[in-house]
């Protein structure tokens, strides 16, 4: 397997058992939060899939955007299901843009993020983008075992 596929099928593991919690979800649950400052059920979700777009517009510009209008801004969050088929083509555009990549591209290339802190190489900017995904279905799953919710096998 080469690395590009490899990239390819961690992004779509992270995904399956993202959507895996998210489909788990009560849907009478999607406002809840941990305390006032936290973001609810539906604003994470919505921000890993916004944040996707974002990502995917900052790789084909090498860089951070000096300005992003987010798709979202001004939907309202109905149900996750909802949530994912408005969200289906920004991810389809992003799979196919990382699956164009070459080999060679994933240390060529530069991800100039200066402005967050950093600039990294392609591959190093992919893998952040699928910790960034995991790392917030892993608040979920906190933020469900606290909200007392049956929390969805993940590791099958």
């Amino acid at each position: 397997m080469k690395a590009i596929e490899l990239v390819v099928l961690n992004l779509e593991e992270v995904r399956r058992r993202s959507e895996k919690v998210w489909r788990s979800l009560p849907a009478d649950r999607l406002d809840w939060k941990p305390d006032e400052e936290a973001l609810s059920i539906k604003e994470m979700i919505r921000h890993v899939l916004d944040s996707e777009r974002y990502y995917h517009l900052a790789l084909l510009n090498r860089g951070s955007l000096t300005s992003y209008e987010s798709p979202y801004e001004g939907r309202e969050f109905t149900t996750v299901e909802e949530e994912l088929t408005f969200a289906r083509p920004w991810r389809e555009a992003f799979l196919t843009t990382v699956k164009s990549f070459r080999e060679e591209d994933l240390s060529a290339i530069r991800i100039d993020r200066s402005d967050a802190g950093y600039v990294r190489t392609l591959g190093d900017m992919l893998l952040r983008i699928a910790y960034h995904e995991s790392v917030h279905t892993g608040q979920l799953l906190d933020y469900m075992r606290t909200a007392g919710v049956p929390r969805p096998r993940v590791w099958d």
